[in-house]
């Protein structure tokens, strides 16, 4: 870097100051630029919360419309378990329907009930209850359900509880 002398009156020569606007006037176009970024970054953060909301919205909707038919149908169904003359057989007909109904319209979104009734027990799917000795399961089988395990697109919602088998009983 060439220096200049400055001249001892304090008087700034005509390059230096023409280098020092021009310096201001880049420095508050930097400035400019970095406020105009950081304002678009928040306005874009905050359309994307906005956007992601509004999608998590309609998803729900949609899969509220696919319920709304099972929700008439269970009312129906809670209507005639009222009347006087309310047939059990016929009432739990219709309640299998309804679950019927249910699951099918869950189903339509990704949702799957899974039943890992002799399956191999998998930790990551499953959750062990207890061991119970069996002949027909085999060994580290999962030998009934307690409770279902559910899957959204794939991915597991719920563990399936399970007893295991631990092979025929030893005597």
């Amino acid at each position: 870097m060439v220096e200049t002398a400055v001249p001892a009156t304090g008087a700034v020569p005509a390059d230096l100051a023409a280098q020092l606007a021009a310096a201001k006037a880049e420095a508050a176009a930097n400035l400019d630029r970095f406020l105009r970024a950081s304002a678009d970054l928040e306005n874009f953060r905050r359309r994307t919360v906005r956007e992601k909301d509004e999608l998590r919205t309609v998803a729900t909707g949609r899969v509220l419309e696919d319920v709304f038919p099972v929700l008439d149908t269970l009312g129906f169904a809670i209507a005639a378990a009222r009347q006087p003359n309310a047939d059990l057989k016929s009432l739990v007909g219709g309640v299998d329907l309804v679950l019927a109904q249910l699951k099918s319209a869950l189903a339509n979104h990704g949702f799957k009930e899974v039943n890992p009734v002799g399956q191999p027990f998998d930790p990551h799917q499953h959750e062990a209850i207890s061991h119970q000795p069996s002949g027909e399961v085999p060994e580290e089988h999962v030998l009934t359900a307690v409770r279902t395990a559910y899957l959204l697109n794939g991915r597991l919602l719920r563990p399936a509880s399970v007893v295991v088998s631990s092979g025929p009983e030893k005597k």
